[in-house]
């Protein structure tokens, strides 16, 4: 655990600031969600009951129990008996989706294990890159999502660490760099579409639409799909060998995530124009290659839209006395 925690912590962190800078929901419902810490207890709870081995029934029954408990702490208001059984039909309902994604997701799984589809399509691919190591990666990452759609976290492990991981490890990367960078993918098929069990499992509790959750849970998601391409390119972020470079690396990694997560979104401090986007990419990318000028000019990129945005911000306070 200790070995992915850097990259574990920079994910979480652009993902706060995605969704608690966005200038569309602030104000809104995500001000009420940092005050309710009556969601927090449960979900701690409900770890702890899968870290010391329970199943899934006794840890959810744990969790509703918390869940109530920690209500009634913070002072809100219990759930009337008729509020409880509409919230069990609905969330009967909103498991139907999820189940029939979980059965097309175990079709498409048990086809390319069985008919060893997987070790063939991971192999072309790694053919196809000639032997570069980016390539490589990019068709490694398709092959890992494409394994891990439905599968459960122990399977998705051993399916990708032996069908995906070994290619990487030919072109030189190290064995633990390879495993997590495979089962990493693997994990992210979950808020990936068409499959994305995850997204499908928020879309029926939030009443939305599936897919389009997917694609958004995938916008706002954008750095779990750069965290791989960092510890490879730079295993000290899985504190191999911890130091003061490890803090260099791991800034510049945090700062890139940021920078290309403000790309996608259109937003950092105020929204961007095009030109802007280009830039925030541009430094962002940059910032990945573990070189100490490369990440000067990826810091000089970000820094400068962070100056462009600063001045558009001022000039639209109005003048004091106006």
């Amino acid at each position: 655990m200790l070995l992915a925690a850097v990259p574990t912590l920079a994910y979480h962190g652009v993902l706060r600031l995605m969704v608690g800078g966005d200038p569309a929901v602030k104000g809104g419902q995500y001000g009420r969600l940092n005050d309710l810490g009556c969601y927090i207890l449960p979900v701690i709870g409900a770890l702890y009951m899968f870290a010391t081995g329970n199943s899934m029934q006794p840890a959810v029954v744990y969790a509703v129990g918390l869940y109530f408990l920690s209500r009634a702490l913070v002072g809100e208001p219990q759930i009337s008996l008729r509020e409880l059984l509409a919230a069990l039909e609905q969330g009967a309902r909103g498991a139907v989706g999820v189940a029939v994604a979980c059965a097309g997701a175990g079709i498409i799984v048990g086809t390319v294990t069985l008919t060893g589809l997987g070790l063939k399509l991971a192999t072309g691919l790694v053919d196809l890159s000639g032997g570069n190591l980016l390539l490589t990666l990019m068709f490694t990452m398709v092959t890992s999502i494409i394994l891990g759609m439905g599968a459960p976290t122990t399977a998705n492990y051993i399916i990708t660490s032996t069908i995906a991981a070994p290619a990487l490890m030919k072109l030189g990367v190290i064995p633990l760099a390879a495993h997590l960078f495979a089962f990493y993918f693997g994990i992210v098929a979950d808020i990936t579409p068409p499959v994305a069990l995850a997204a499908f499992a928020g879309a029926g509790i939030a009443k939305a639409d599936p897919f389009k959750t997917g694609v958004n849970a995938t916008k706002l998601a954008i750095a779990a799909f750069l965290v791989p391409y960092f510890f490879v390119y730079s295993p000290d972020l899985l504190m191999i060998n911890p130091g003061l470079h490890t803090v260099r690396i791991a800034v510049a990694a945090l700062v890139g995530m940021i920078g290309v997560g403000a790309a996608v979104a259109g937003w950092f401090r105020t929204y961007s124009p095009w030109w802007e986007r280009i830039l925030f990419l541009v430094g962002g990318l940059l910032l990945i290659e573990p070189k100490l000028v490369t990440d000067l000019i990826g810091a000089a990129l970000l820094g400068l839209c962070w100056v462009t945005q600063t001045i558009r911000l001022r000039s639209r306070k109005p003048a004091v006395g106006a």
